[in-house]
């Protein structure tokens, strides 16, 4: 089996990982995310057409001057339709339904709700304390997994870099969707965090798989610290490109093929799936070797 140096080359994979990180963090304090009606407050609204469903184009045309905000039309499978739009006004929902019918006598209104503001904001707090209690979860678990290695570095190290690699993760993967919003209007909404909540469990489960196979090899290693995590990063690369691979796969299928609803969800996933097999890699065990020789230090 070939052995690539990897982690002799840790500082490298390291500052793609900071320029990376920084850049990301930059996107996400100049623009932020372009937030949906989940956060902001809206309406969404399903009809059904019996007969001919009208084109895109032209359901958005006949309801553009009624003032209803920002316009979503997504099509929901062959005879249905699904809008967004920002106000929320009881006068505004039936204006819109009455032209959806000027369209088409045969519309149907299948489902109809209003989020508001203060709901928004509630999922907003929540999903920020969702996120940061499955980070303290995860950092303790990973602890107390490897509460026995303490040679050279100490277990809550294993932790703490898993951490960061999330952590850069996590970022990246915001990042992106703020520039995404940014320059395409792509809107986040709860399935955002749910995907987030994925990604994040995807990566520490992939840095726990090489973590593993060091915590293994360290007391039957003939080589130092970082041969023994070089070997272990070698002996898991396969697996975790080969796992990774098969998700991005299915993912981009969604992406191309799926509707407009998931498509946001499973961009998430794929790119956070990405850069989370880069961090267990690439990042995670370099961190450790890096602490274990400032320890010499």
């Amino acid at each position: 089996m070939t052995n690539y140096k990897i982690i002799q080359k840790g500082k490298l994979w390291i500052s793609i990982s900071l320029v990376l990180f920084v850049a990301s963090l930059v996107a996400l304090g100049m623009w932020g995310f372009k937030y949906g009606i989940d956060f902001t407050g809206g309406s969404l609204m399903e009809v059904r057409y019996a007969e001919n469903r009208p084109a895109v184009e032209t359901v958005r045309e006949n309801l553009s001057q009624l003032g209803l905000g920002e316009l979503i039309v997504q099509p929901a499978g062959e005879t249905n339709y699904i809008l967004r739009f920002q106000n929320t006004e009881e006068a505004k929902h039936q204006e819109a339904l009455k032209a959806l019918r000027d369209l088409d006598g045969s519309v149907e209104e299948m489902h109809f709700e209003s989020v508001g503001p203060s709901i928004g904001a509630e999922l907003k707090q929540k999903s920020f304390y969702a996120v940061f209690f499955v980070l303290l979860g995860i950092l303790l678990y990973i602890s107390y997994s490897f509460r026995k290695v303490s040679r050279p570095v100490a277990s809550w190290k294993y932790g703490a870099s898993a951490i960061i690699a999330m952590f850069h993760d996590a970022i990246i993967t915001m990042g992106i969707f703020a520039v995404l919003g940014r320059y395409f209007n792509m809107e986040i909404n709860t399935p955002f965090v749910t995907a987030i909540l994925t990604v994040i469990g995807y990566s520490v489960h992939d840095t726990i798989v090489v973590f593993d196979r060091t915590r293994e090899n360290l007391p039957k290693s003939d080589s130092d610290f970082e041969g023994t995590v070089n070997m272990s990063v070698n002996q898991t690369l396969v697996r975790s490109i080969n796992t990774s691979l098969t998700s991005l796969l299915s993912l981009t299928a969604i992406i191309i093929f799926g509707g407009e609803s998931i498509r946001p969800f499973a961009l998430t996933l794929a790119i956070g799936i990405f850069f989370g097999t880069y961090s267990s890699i690439f990042l995670a065990s370099p961190l450790l070797v890096m602490w274990a020789n400032w320890k010499k230090k």
